[in-house]
């Protein structure tokens, strides 16, 4: 049921509420109506109530000196507004199931991508053109997608791409530094030290862009930077190259997402579609870089020595490590479309934890105490660190 009430007829209504609500009771909560100024005069009032009422919404409508107050309200022994309530509960518990399906299938994908590329870079130590298979390879899967109309192909101008590269450079410098390092140490070590990267983040936040944060964020770095430490100085099979690749890693994606932050603002470009565009620029800039650090020469014996030793299936381990790559970054921007950074962050974290402890499963990583205990620490203050941010 739902009626219209001028201020000006509510003392109409006043004279005759005493007995209608002696013979009907009137339920309504006082906070959600707006404070009322009765005046004397006789406008009717189109009000009749047969049983109690109880008012769900109020909207004051015009602004001039007698504004009508709209009121919705239901009958007490009517469920209009309890089945609006359980839409909204359903609503909400299928937007909490959707998120969660994001986050398994971003974790399940980075899982296997990183055991996939590990396998890899063991067999052919080659990690430029390793990162630039993976590029290479989510560019030609979008490229079909929007021949095909699978998915929609983004509107993009000049603009668009010349905001984009210093984001796709940045992309470029983490995407293969952490490729190196995961090709000299183990996952597990990679990952433990790029659960440092928000300390990166509050400096270079801090020294370049002049942004202040709460004490609390200063101090969740303090386990971030002490874990990370701890594991680094326990690590057995230590690497520098594969320690400063984690390290530039981190910079480098903290400059990503600054760049990102700025430049992107107002478009209306999906998450997917923007990594699709991330990823062929990225790959345009990489490609020149990994003939010259690398070059055929060296790809072509490498190739031809994984083949002899492992079989065709490396043909696979290749294929499934540029193909999940690929996968896992599209869900995880895909992601960004429907939660919130803090939500992302600790998705992150958790994601970390996942792909740690599965590769010490899968690969045997040897694993002192000491080591474990430094990586819990860094993981530990990477969550404190997105809810002190937050």
């Amino acid at each position: 049921m739902s009626f219209s009430l001028e201020q000006s007829a509510l003392a109409a209504c006043s004279d005759v509420s005493n007995s209608v609500l002696q013979r009907r009771s009137l339920s309504c909560r006082s906070s959600i109506l707006p404070p009322l100024v009765f005046q004397n005069n006789s406008k009717r009032a189109n009000l009749s109530l047969s049983k109690p009422l109880h008012v769900s919404a109020v909207e004051i409508i015009g602004k001039d000196k007698e504004p009508v107050i709209k009121c919705r309200a239901y009958e007490a022994d009517k469920s209009q507004p309890i089945q609006a309530a359980a839409q909204e509960v359903k609503s909400e518990a299928a937007k909490r199931v959707k998120i969660g399906i994001y986050f398994a299938t971003w974790w399940a994908l980075n899982v296997v991508f990183n055991i996939y590329n590990k396998k890899v870079l063991n067999a052919y130590p080659y990690p430029w053109l390793t990162s630039t298979l993976s590029l290479a390879c989510g560019s030609l899967m979008m490229l079909i997608s929007w021949a095909t109309r699978i998915a929609e192909a983004p509107k993009t101008d000049f603009e668009f791409w010349k905001t984009l590269f210093p984001v796709a450079v940045a992309h470029t410098i983490g995407h293969v530094a952490a490729t190196v390092s995961m090709s000299k140490v183990a996952v597990s070590f990679t990952h433990i030290i790029k659960s440092g990267e928000p300390a990166f983040s509050v400096l270079v936040s801090s020294l370049l862009l002049g942004e202040s944060f709460p004490p609390a964020v200063y101090l969740s770095l303090v386990p971030i930077i002490g874990g990370c430490a701890l594991a680094a100085v326990t690590e057995l099979n230590f690497n520098m190259t594969g320690f400063m690749g984690a390290m530039i890693s981190n910079l480098a994606f903290v400059f990503r997402n600054i760049f990102s932050k700025k430049g992107m603002k107002g478009n209306s470009v999906s998450g997917m579609n923007y990594y699709a565009c991330l990823s062929m620029l990225s790959l345009v800039i990489l490609t020149p870089f990994a003939i010259s650090v690398e070059g055929p020469q060296m790809w072509a014996a490498g190739w031809e020595k994984a083949l002899s030793q492992i079989g065709p299936q490396f043909i696979w381990w290749v294929a499934a490590q540029s193909i999940f790559y690929h996968l896992y970054n599209q869900v995880s921007y895909m992601s960004l479309d429907q939660i919130s950074p803090l939500t992302f962050s600790i998705g992150n974290t958790m994601k970390r934890i996942s792909v740690i402890v599965s590769s010490i499963i899968i690969f045997h990583t040897p694993v002192q105490p000491v080591n474990a205990v430094g990586a819990a620490i860094a993981i530990l203050g990477t969550f404190l660190y997105s809810q002190a941010k937050a």
